[in-house]
């Protein structure tokens, strides 16, 4: 079974400008999406952006914006100026935030996807216990972030691949997942905790899946990402 391009989010964290133009050239010919994280976007600011559509690729600003509902109102109005079809910011702002991220959306004539941060990939239950203090489990967490946002007008979240399956159950099929800690068999997982493979996480029915070193860091970009499309990891 092949995974679908469309589902596929690279993860751009490049900050050396010559070397990110390289990879986007390398694989602009896959109808995939690129996303622009903090490292790319804070070293060479909105061009990184321009570079990647100039390209043909969908953009997925990732600066999971977390700051009081009036300063992330503005910068969603600010941010929304530029060309690009998904923009994240964190649940555990609030509701009050998250409307306000929404509302802010509705100013432009095509909004990008708004979609929420629920809990990092690489949290696990004893951190959100003991660092974040809340009680439960990483599940139930999940949840209770993806019930607010969906109520807050978000169009889906940021997810483990693990926990797609009872969101698609509590949520709709229509509500969207998100889902980094993607890695292929071979690749090490590194700082993510709770992770599968693209195949696995295509069964489990996610919409998008985000995969960074397994593709950046490859000797062969375009073979890496080949491998992965056709199911083989």
């Amino acid at each position: 079974m092949s995974v679908p391009s469309e589902k596929i989010i690279v993860a751009l964290d490049i900050s050396d400008k010559s070397q990110a133009l390289r990879f986007l050239d390398q694989l602009s010919a896959y109808k995939i999406w690129i996303k622009v994280g903090m490292e790319a976007f804070y070293s060479w600011g909105p061009e990184i952006v321009y570079e990647g559509k100039k390209r043909g690729f969908k953009i997925f600003l990732d600066l999971k914006l977390h700051d009081i509902p009036n300063t992330v109102e503005k910068s969603i109005k600010t941010l929304i100026k530029l060309p690009i079809d998904m923009i994240n910011i964190h649940a555990a702002g609030g509701s009050e935030m998250m409307k306000r991220a929404h509302e802010s959306l509705m100013s432009s004539q095509t909004p990008p996807l708004l979609i929420a941060v629920t809990q990092l990939t690489s949290t696990t239950t004893e951190q959100m216990n003991k660092e974040q203090g809340i009680s439960g489990s990483l599940l139930e967490n999940v949840l209770l972030y993806a019930k607010l946002s969906k109520e807050s007008g978000c169009n889906g979240v940021v997810c483990s691949p693990h926990e797609v399956k009872t969101l698609k159950n509590a949520f709709g099929d229509q509500f969207i997942t998100v889902t980094p800690g993607i890695r292929p068999f071979i690749h090490h997982s590194h700082d993510q905790k709770r992770v599968m493979t693209p195949l696995e996480a295509h069964l489990c029915g996610t919409d998008y899946m985000v995969i960074g070193r397994p593709i950046t860091e490859a000797s062969d970009p375009q073979e890496a990402l080949e491998t992965i499309l056709n199911g083989a990891l």
